[in-house]
């Protein structure tokens, strides 16, 4: 008797740990089932939105275009792939008026210069009312940007109140010492004892990283493209043409001992973020 007794209880003990096992699989199946999806709203508190402060909270990017403004965009006939992208970010003043065949139409956000503040007013019409589902996001030291005294940050104050439906974001100066910290972390160098100012795609690679889940940067070239002087020179600014060229003024800026932007540098260390998260380079195409 103890022996059938002892077999009923290891039946019943196999079928416990049958049952349990087929319930495990059972779940993790329809967990798999389930979607899984981008958080719905991010939530970026390094931007701060005028006049109320609030974080930029806005959905995820599954693709960007970072469109740069350099020349290397001209006869680049890539204005409708950039289009196609779900986010599209420019800098500063660069227009897509009578450039779209080759940068585009769409902005989703601007990241200005407070020394392009100024480009933006002489041009109110076209940024300010034919481009209101544009996203401002506007840099500077605290001295331009302070809430209470800062000129630049009362500008912004005064723009606002005349195209009420424009959205404007300041960084904070957290945000902004959070970049340079960035600088320093990756070049080894302090950025303001070595006399450089981190320059607008500098803002707009942090922004776009925080946002985007894929990049696709557009006319930015590599940290060696210069060194190579059968590359043809191209303006600068693609929407400015006869003065110094691009080369030119990145070895002009990479050289200078003050006062200056470190592009080759900061290209370097776009191309290891690229490492890091989806970040690819085109026109001219090159590999991180």
């Amino acid at each position: 008797m103890r022996i059938i007794a002892r077999l009923c209880l290891g039946s019943l003990l196999l079928c416990a740990v049958l049952w349990l096992c087929w319930i495990k699989v059972n779940t993790k199946e329809k967990a798999d089932e389930q979607p899984r999806t981008l958080p719905q709203i991010l939530t970026l508190p390094g931007y701060s939105r005028l006049p109320d402060g609030q974080p930029l909270s806005r959905n995820p990017c599954k693709s960007c275009a970072v469109v740069s403004s350099s020349g290397q965009m001209l006869g680049s006939g890539l204005g409708p792939q950039i289009d196609q992208a779900e986010c599209v970010l420019r800098m500063n003043t660069a227009p897509t008026l009578g450039y779209e065949a080759d940068v585009g139409s769409r902005s989703s956000l601007r990241v200005v210069s407070h020394t392009s503040v100024p480009l933006l007013l002489r041009n109110q019409t076209y940024f300010f009312q034919q481009s209101q589902d544009t996203v401002y996001v506007i840099w500077g030291p605290l001295r331009q940007m302070d809430i209470d005294s800062g000129i630049t940050y009362r500008v912004l104050q005064h723009t606002k109140g005349m195209y009420p439906q424009v959205q404007i974001y300041t960084l904070t100066q957290s945000m902004m010492a959070h970049c340079d910290l960035v600088f320093q972390n990756e070049t080894g160098k302090n950025r303001a004892m070595s006399g450089t100012f981190l320059s607008t795609g500098w803002f707009t690679m942090i922004l776009a990283m925080e946002l985007c889940e894929e990049i696709t940067v557009y006319g930015m070239v590599g940290e060696n493209y210069c060194r190579n002087r059968f590359n043809p020179p191209v303006p600068y600014h693609y929407y400015e043409k006869g003065r110094l060229d691009e080369c030119t003024m990145y070895m002009m800026h990479e050289r200078a001992s003050r006062g200056a932007h470190r592009f080759i540098t900061e290209k370097a260390v776009f191309a290891r973020w690229a490492h890091r998260k989806q970040i690819h380079f085109a026109h001219p195409s090159w590999g991180a």
